[in-house]
């Protein structure tokens, strides 16, 4: 598989819309049979990225290439690819069976080959019972199903999906969530999902490309992306809550570690690994982040060596967790109101008001410079400086 060419190759890729520089030289590589997800803030890029290998978008410059066929200048019908959309785009007066061969039926294929595309096709979704219904007597979900079906029936290389689940109620998608990480088992197909939800992105995905103002900032597995940030968007944008931040100052550069200090907490050294690692400069003002959940009472932290005292100004009780939102005056936050937030995974039994020790392990915590690019960790203890060209172009 790691020799095999990739399902898809974008080069140098560039989009303006006038004047406006809505993609720039974008670089990646998909291999083939994986589900990638495009995540980002609104406005980023994603869609128009999705839309430009359908064909649906022309390109400025840069060429895209679908499993090593050229397909820069080809009209979408000739890409082989299909594209699911977040409007299901079903036509009210045929049935399920008609709507998911209408591409074929179009294409002039014979009607033996119609007929076993959408059995399949309904098979895999579990919809054979409903092939004589109209788009009107279905769900939200069975209708993003048929427009799925419609795709499959095509038998594509690559399919895409536009937000398909941005239309349906939070069970809806939940469900959808699991059927389409099925569909994509059952057919070892390439896959790209472009969405605004982590939780998607998170769930699905076997590789996030997370892109901001039409720019990759960072491409890997879902997991890698949050323990490894290139950067404090990657950092802030995966998570809920997000990252905590406090900014602190290099006070000591030793062999193999750092030792800085932050608020009132004293000093707090953090190993780096040895040799060929870029470190901060003594003097250097940084910033350093730690996630909720890393965040606890110092009592229930079997390892924890950086404690302070807080008093919980809210709880937010969510059922299987607790978040709390912290003041202290041992830390001060960067941004976040001024609260140190702690998730917990637990039905908490603090209330507004109680005063405690909280703390947190020092291997847990992210440095980054002024510019907010990461000093990554590069072992499980360590940082080393981000080489953030790495991290925002290579295979998804």
């Amino acid at each position: 598989m790691e020799d095999a060419k990739p399902s898809i190759a974008v080069r140098n890729l560039n989009k303006y819309y006038g004047s406006f520089h809505a993609l720039k030289d974008i670089d990646l590589a998909i291999a083939p049979g994986h589900f990638v997800v495009m995540l980002g803030p609104s406005g980023c890029g994603k869609s128009t990225l999705l839309r430009s290998i359908a064909g649906l978008e022309e390109i400025s410059s840069g060429t895209i290439k679908v499993n090593d066929r050229d397909v820069t200048e080809l009209e979408p019908r000739d890409r082989n690819v299909a594209m699911v959309f977040q409007n299901y785009a079903l036509y009210p007066h045929m049935n399920v069976a008609q709507n998911m061969s209408f591409g074929l039926r179009l294409a002039k294929r014979p009607k033996a080959e119609i007929d076993e595309a959408v059995k399949r096709a309904a098979e895999i979704l579990h919809m054979t019972p409903l092939l004589d219904k109209r788009p009107r007597q279905l769900s939200g979900g069975q209708r993003q199903r048929v427009a799925i079906g419609r795709a499959i029936t095509r038998s594509p290389e690559v399919f895409l999906f536009d937000e398909p689940l941005s239309n349906l109620d939070a069970a809806l998608r939940a469900q959808m969530r699991v059927e389409l990480a099925r569909l994509h088992k059952e057919l070892g197909a390439t896959m790209i999902y472009v969405t605004h939800d982590q939780v998607e992105a998170m769930t699905m995905a076997d590789r996030i490309v997370l892109l901001r103002d039409g720019v990759i900032e960072q491409i890997g597995e879902p997991l890698e992306l949050y323990n490894r940030p290139v950067n404090r968007f990657v950092a802030s944008f995966l998570g809920s809550p997000k990252m905590n931040y406090f900014p602190a100052r290099i006070d000591e550069v030793g062999d193999g570690s750092v030792t800085m200090s932050s608020g009132r907490l004293g000093a707090v050294t953090v190993d780096v690994p040895d040799g060929g690692a870029t470190i901060p400069a003594v003097g250097e003002t940084v910033f350093w982040g730690i996630r909720p959940e890393s965040i606890a009472p110092l009592s229930a932290l079997t390892d924890g060596d950086v404690a302070f005292d807080a008093t919980v100004v809210l709880e937010e009780r969510l059922g299987r967790e607790t978040v709390l939102y912290l003041e202290t005056a041992d830390l001060q936050p960067h941004d976040g109101d001024g609260y140190v937030i702690s998730q917990r995974n637990i039905q908490s039994a603090f209330a507004t008001g109680d005063t405690e020790k909280f703390g947190f392990c020092s291997r847990d915590l992210h440095l980054f410079d002024q510019d907010g690019e990461a000093f990554r960790w590069a072992r499980e203890t360590g940082i080393r400086q981000s080489t953030g060209e790495q991290a925002r172009a290579g295979t998804a």
